[in-house]
């Protein structure tokens, strides 16, 4: 009877651990090839924004993006001739918030070609949106001491 009940225990313990059901999930949709379309914000007017430690808005509006899911990698292509273009890559995880509400956190961490970050710098994005056509991203930062979102919005291309 010991062994059956600590065996129980170590099987509830192994599930608790695991891979959320719905993450396994979002990870099947955002796979393959997507179209980075618009950039907004929450604030009305002009504003200089360095996304990903990166370039501008512009220049990312655009951009192709591939996620590969089985080892939580990608890139992405600046095509702008008025930019610094070129392919970029990076890895990132889908990470679960909130069981009971859905929301996600995507962490994505830009890389060399060999999958080595050269400052160890990485970004938390709110995934607030992402079915098999649209993905919506959302990074909130502070301008003058307040709230500020970038919303970030890509289609699916294959």
């Amino acid at each position: 009877m010991k062994k059956i009940l600590i065996l129980v225990v170590l099987m509830g313990i192994a599930a608790s651990c695991g891979t959320p059901k719905t993450v396994i999930e979002s990870r099947k949709v955002i796979k393959g090839f997507w179209s980075l379309d618009k950039i907004s914000y929450s604030e009305p007017g002009t504003f200089t924004v360095q996304l990903l430690n990166d370039t501008s808005r512009e220049c990312f509006e655009g951009s192709t993006w591939r996620f590969i899911p089985n080892n939580n990698t990608g890139n992405y292509t600046i095509a702008n001739s008025n930019c610094p273009s070129g392919e970029r890559f990076f890895i990132f995880t889908i990470q679960e918030i909130d069981q009971s509400t859905g929301l996600y956190d995507f962490l994505l961490k830009p890389t060399n070609e060999k999958k080595k970050s050269e400052d160890n710098i990485g970004f938390r994005l709110r995934l607030a949106q992402l079915s098999e056509s649209s993905i919506q991203w959302e990074q909130t930062v502070s301008l003058e001491g307040k709230p500020f979102t970038i919303s970030m919005n890509f289609s699916k291309i294959e």
